[in-house]
């Protein structure tokens, strides 16, 4: 691999002539921080769901309610 100009933390693959950042540290860095996004998302969508289950269960023991109360 060949450094690119004024900047060590990437390198230039002569196979694909693509560039390639080669800071293992940096990565590792992106990789975690990847990894706790991910984290906090499904957490986030933990969340809704619960709370959209407990808005169809408060419906429906509102409908319940609304039963009893009329007499059905």
């Amino acid at each position: 691999m060949q450094n690119v100009k004024n900047n060590r933390d990437l390198a230039r693959d002569p196979k694909t002539n693509s560039i390639v950042n080669v800071n293992d540290l940096e990565y590792q860095k992106y990789i975690s921080s990847r990894s706790v996004k991910q984290k906090k998302n499904e957490s986030l969508d933990s969340m809704k769901n619960d709370l959209d289950n407990m808005k169809n269960e408060m419906n429906e023991i509102k409908s319940l309610l609304k039963e009893l109360v009329n007499g059905n």
